[in-house]
């Protein structure tokens, strides 16, 4: 078959390539043995023929020299002819080329023969061989030519059926050589079938995974070198799958947590290029900048400091932060620049963080302030005592004073101990149901005398079978301090009632309101529950308290999971609501 008649298909396969390539391998070493072998066969074959009209030759020469002298040569040729077998033809032939004798042909049919192919031969190499027609008879013969001092003698056999078989090579060897050429190109047709079934299988499997349509990954390789490559690769394609899952898992959970994460994020490519963001930075970013986009950041004036630091390109300066204030909300920036030159950047809205520690420096002033008062008062007292001598009682009136102060001193400490405690560690007070009769029972007991001495009447309008879910030591305190607040800024001669006013399932709602005096604006209601906030600086510090008495019941009912608000009542006076969880 021609290669140009082998299908397209079939040119391109690998098998065929290779089968093919094979087979024209061994075509051409199998024809070149068979040459090899033909050519020497039938040199020894020609050698064994030239050697024995060399013999002929040698054996007529012998009988020429030994002719008695002046014999006619003819006459000798013709004797020595009959000893000879009788297809053969004897040429004499003489130094010049002229014909002396030749046993065939008749005298008028002899021409010179200097210019025969084996004359020429001979007359070089001594001795000439040739397989040709001859020009006088047309007769195809075997020549064999011997050149001798005097004269050339040319032995001819007719090359007729019995020559030519003797000059064919043996045919045995040829049908050897066929059948083991047949026999390797079967070999070679198996072999490339087995080389061809992992390659199929590896272009089936590629195909596959360039076209994203594996559905399982092929095993059944064969048990050679290639299969081996194969299965190694197949492995190698399972492990990368399973690394890509895993990948893509973690990028999904990634990709989930910076969705729900409370930062602004987002994700730049060296040349700023967002790569991924999450909505909350898109947010943070519209209350930043009048142009909205990610590419408008890096030119406003409020990034101006992170821009910067991403020019800068400090060797070993991979993180940045500032914070930036923008219509009274506060926002932390921070820059994270990755070993790639990728970097995040993240936005966090910290205006209550500020608060907290604007909150916390006006606190630690307020305690500052608040203890200023009373240890300054006891350092007065006692170096007038120390210092000046006073009489016994002036004596006793300053050490009275100082241990009043000494008093305030120690509420301060307690109810910021109680409020921190609170705040910090609320899991330490335990609930149980409470009777809120009990509770009130016992504050009216311990605030008997004062009750009297301001003329407060003190009463509530529920039953003792109210049971509220809580802890007792802080229920009292929210009580303790709210009628606390009615005795020193009410003033005399007044009501102080707690009132059930309405129940659900799940709470109570009490308020607790006096008649007297009340605030002075209601701009003060909003500000009541603040620590160390006081309606009149000059009316506190006569009648004493440490500032934090409503900032602590406003804390002991967020721990009972309630609320407390507060208003002027219209026939004077202050009222506050609040409810406590039921038992």
């Amino acid at each position: 078959m021609a290669i140009s008649s082998i299908p397209k298909d079939m040119k391109w396969n690998y098998k065929n390539r290779l089968f093919f390539i094979f087979f024209f391998i061994l075509l051409l070493f199998a024809g070149g043995v068979v040459f090899f072998e033909q050519s020497r066969e039938r040199k020894e074959r020609s050698r064994f023929l030239e050697n024995k009209l060399e013999g002929y030759a040698d054996l007529i020469n012998k009988g020429l020299l030994l002719r008695s002298e002046g014999g006619e040569v003819s006459l000798f040729l013709d004797s020595i002819n009959l000893l000879l077998p009788d297809a053969i033809r004897i040429t004499f032939i003489n130094r010049e080329g002229e014909v002396l004798y030749d046993n065939v042909l008749k005298e008028d049919q002899l021409i010179n023969h200097i210019k025969r192919p084996e004359i020429q031969q001979a007359a070089g190499e001594g001795t000439g061989r040739e397989i040709r027609t001859s020009d006088t008879n047309h007769q195809m013969y075997f020549y064999f030519a011997k050149s001798y001092p005097q004269y050339y003698i040319r032995l001819a056999l007719p090359y007729d059926t019995d020559i030519k078989n003797l000059m064919q090579t043996d045919k045995v060897f040829f049908y050897y050589v066929g059948f083991l050429f047949i026999a390797i190109l079967f070999l070679v047709y198996y072999a490339s079938n087995r080389f061809n079934a992992s390659i199929q299988r590896l272009r089936k499997f590629s195909q596959a995974v360039e076209a994203g349509q594996v559905t399982f990954v092929p095993t059944d390789f064969p048990s050679d070198e290639l299969g081996e490559i194969g299965t190694r690769i197949a492995n190698s394609y399972k492990q990368l799958e399973q690394s890509k899952q895993r990948a893509a898992l973690e990028r999904e959970k990634l990709l989930q947590h910076i969705q729900s994460s409370q930062e602004g994020l987002c994700f730049y490519t060296p040349t700023r290029e967002v790569e991924f963001m999450n909505g909350l930075f898109v947010q943070y970013l519209n209350v930043l900048i009048d142009e909205a986009g990610v590419k408008t950041l890096f030119s406003n004036p409020l990034f101006a400091d992170v821009t910067a630091f991403l020019n800068s390109k400090e060797e070993g300066n991979t993180f940045f932060s500032t914070k930036i204030e923008k219509q009274g909300r506060w926002f932390e920036v921070r820059v994270n620049v990755f070993t790639s030159g990728e970097f995040e950047l993240v936005i966090n809205e910290i205006t209550g963080q500020e608060k907290i520690q604007q909150l916390k420096h006006e606190m630690t002033g307020n305690i500052a302030h608040e203890l200023r008062t009373p240890v300054t008062s006891i350092r007065g007292y006692l170096e007038t005592v120390l210092e000046q001598n006073p009489p016994e009682e002036k004596r006793r009136y300053f050490l009275q004073r100082a241990y009043n102060q000494t008093l305030t001193l120690s509420e301060l400490i307690q109810d910021m101990g109680l409020i921190t405690k609170l705040e910090n560690a609320s899991q330490t007070f335990s609930k149980e149901p409470i009777s809120l009769i009990e509770v009130l029972e016992d504050l009216t007991l311990d605030f008997e005398s004062e009750l009297k001495k301001h003329h407060i009447n003190f009463t509530w309008s529920f039953s003792k079978y109210i049971l509220v879910k809580g802890n007792y030591s802080l229920l009292y305190a929210i009580f303790r301090n709210l009628l606390e607040n009615s005795i020193r800024y009410g003033g005399d001669h007044i009501n102080v009632r707690v009132h059930l006013y309405a129940q659900n399932d799940n709470f109570y709602y009490f308020s607790f309101s006096d008649d007297g005096v009340g605030l002075p604006s209601e701009a003060n209601l909003n500000r009541l529950f603040e620590r160390f906030y006081r309606v009149s600086e000059g009316r506190t510090r006569e009648s004493g308290g440490t500032g934090l008495g409503l900032s602590i019941v406003r804390n002991a009912i967020l721990f009972h999971q309630g609320n407390i608000i507060a208003k002027h009542r219209k026939e004077g006076g202050l009222e506050l609501f609040f409810n406590l969880p039921k038992a």
